[in-house]
């Protein structure tokens, strides 16, 4: 059974408290119906004891510990400290100044479940699902877009051959031509862009053409061509019938224009000069047409660098780094849908 945390409230409560009218986390309580998510928290997170053998903390508050991660780009230490320290924070869980408090590897288990279980993106679709439902989020258009997520390891050694960003012909799916690899984080790859090299993953990510919700992403290699993800992209993503798919010349390809017209959406794709074959003026006019719809994807991708962490990632792999896309899209449209409705 779940731990039955203690939210009576003490006279510390009440001299505490704060405003419940003012303050970000209070929006969230009034824009999010937290019903349906716990209710699908509690069919797949059925942990009933933690580590000790005692009861496991509600899956709901600990869920919630996890936004309050992403939000403030937290550490585990971190977080469990501000549970402590912070009152906004303790409200948010629904949590009393008196009442236990998970620590750090509850935490990190806690967080690995939900990637053993999938329910990072489960999580991320309910949310999304109560955008659509109030009519914030509408699938009537998308814009496709990757950026380089940095590994969390360092490698010992820096290799001489790699692939060049947007250059489909030197990269392949294997990566460079070099069978040494000094580093734990094995599921990354080389990748150079402007003159710097990387060693790291590559996030695709999908966002709403109308207002720039985070629709979904998932991760490769850095090495990986961008325009071999469109359709995966769009497997995982569903979008109305007929509407327009916007991204720029890296997409450009004969095998990406047949898949969105087998799929029946709109070609946007910005079209790419070829040998032989330069753009005409209305193809360039095309062109900076759709490049002016496409900073609603840039500047998300911004926004989960430089306020998520996602410049660099947490943790190895291409499983794990998913699922910090996840919970940092899934933040990121939180704060958006306040934003619009507040």
């Amino acid at each position: 059974m779940e731990r039955k945390v203690e939210t009576q409230r003490t006279i510390a409560d009440y001299l505490t408290v704060e405003n419940p009218k003012v303050g970000f986390l209070a929006k969230v309580d009034e824009l999010i119906n937290w019903k349906p998510i716990e209710t699908l928290l509690k069919k797949k997170y059925r942990r009933t004891k933690d580590a000790t053998g005692e009861d496991a903390y509600p899956a709901l508050m600990m869920f919630k510990a996890m936004l309050l991660q992403r939000w403030y780009n937290l550490s585990d230490p971190a977080l469990e400290a501000a549970l402590y320290d912070r009152i906004s924070f303790m409200q948010f869980c629904g949590l009393s100044v008196s009442s236990a408090k998970p620590d750090e590897t509850t935490f990190c288990r806690f967080r690995n479940a939900l990637i053993r279980l999938q329910l990072d993106t489960k999580l991320l679709d309910a949310i999304n699902q109560q955008f659509e439902k109030s009519g914030l989020l509408i699938r009537s258009g998308a814009i496709v877009d990757a950026t380089v997520v940095q590994s969390s390891r360092r490698p010992k050694k820096k290799i001489e051959l790699l692939a060049e960003d947007r250059k489909e012909d030197e990269v392949s799916e294997s990566g460079p031509e070099c069978k040494i690899n000094f580093s734990d984080d094995e599921e990354a790859g080389w990748i150079k862009k402007m003159g710097t090299s990387t060693y790291g993953f590559k996030g695709h990510v999908m966002v709403d053409a109308q207002n720039g919700f985070y629709l979904g992403a998932h991760t490769t290699a850095a090495n990986r061509f961008d325009g071999k993800e469109l359709g995966r992209l769009l497997e995982e993503n569903s979008l109305l019938q007929k509407a327009p798919v916007f991204a720029d010349k890296a997409y450009w390809s004969l095998e990406n224009r047949n898949l969105l017209k087998e799929k029946g959406l709109f070609n946007g794709l910005m079209k790419k000069a070829v040998r032989g074959k330069p753009l005409n003026k209305v193809d360039k006019l095309i062109n900076q047409l759709i490049s002016t719809l496409r900073y609603k994807v840039e500047r998300g991708l911004g926004t989960l660098k430089k306020d998520y962490g996602l410049a660099r990632a947490r943790y190895l792999g291409t499983r794990k780094l998913d699922y910090e896309f996840a919970m940092s899209g899934l933040c990121f449209n939180i704060k958006k849908a306040i934003n619009l409705s507040f």
